[in-house]
């Protein structure tokens, strides 16, 4: 299992604009969360063994926020023509037997991940009501194999912060996980692997 770190955007970026489509036949857009007090974006995809192991707590964590009023998506990155089990027909079966509570967006052409500089799956950047960057990095420690209970922990604390009106801790440490699957030729120059 290869392992990926985040890129760690800088704190304080600006959330970047997407708007694509979602597993239910929609589309959902940055603008969409403009009321919300935080948004979560979570970089993920169907057969990552890192996003397996979460995947349960993260569809907890989404029950848990989104009544609270934090925006949550997740969006899928890869290629799916080398990787047809990330496709949209597999994400939308990965969505309802997950009991994800969020949307689950399909970034075809990889410009989303691209603009967030996401890395790896999963990959977390979470703004506040300003859309700025005030989070982006680990679930918890947990992590296949390690025998770490996952709880979601450092994100929860992050969100409770932004959602309390607090600072979040600027020391955080990167999310870990498969990388993106670039289509070829879309590679972006800080990618490794």
């Amino acid at each position: 299992m290869a392992r990926t770190a985040s890129t760690m955007l800088p704190l304080g970026t600006e959330a970047p604009h997407f708007s694509l489509p979602d597993t239910e036949g929609g589309t959902v857009a940055l603008d969409d969360f403009r009321d919300a007090p935080g948004l979560l974006v979570v970089f993920i995809c169907n057969h990552c063994p890192f996003v397996k192991h979460i995947r349960d707590e993260l569809a907890a964590f989404g029950r848990d926020y989104i009544p609270r009023g934090l925006g949550m998506v997740a969006i899928s990155s890869n290629d799916v023509e080398r990787y047809p089990a990330d496709g949209p027909e597999q994400m939308a079966r990965e969505k309802a037997e997950a009991g994800y509570p969020f949307p689950y967006l399909f970034d075809e052409s990889q410009e989303v991940a691209l603009a967030y500089r996401a890395s790896c799956t999963p990959d977390f950047f979470l703004f506040d009501g300003d859309r700025k960057l005030v989070y982006r990095g680990q679930f918890d420690a947990s992590r296949p194999g390690n025998d770490v209970p996952v709880t979601g922990e450092d994100l929860r604390k992050a969100a409770d912060a932004v959602l309390e009106g607090e600072p979040v801790p600027e020391t955080q440490i990167p999310a870990v996980g498969c990388n993106i699957k670039w289509q070829p030729g879309n590679e972006p120059e800080w990618f490794g692997g």
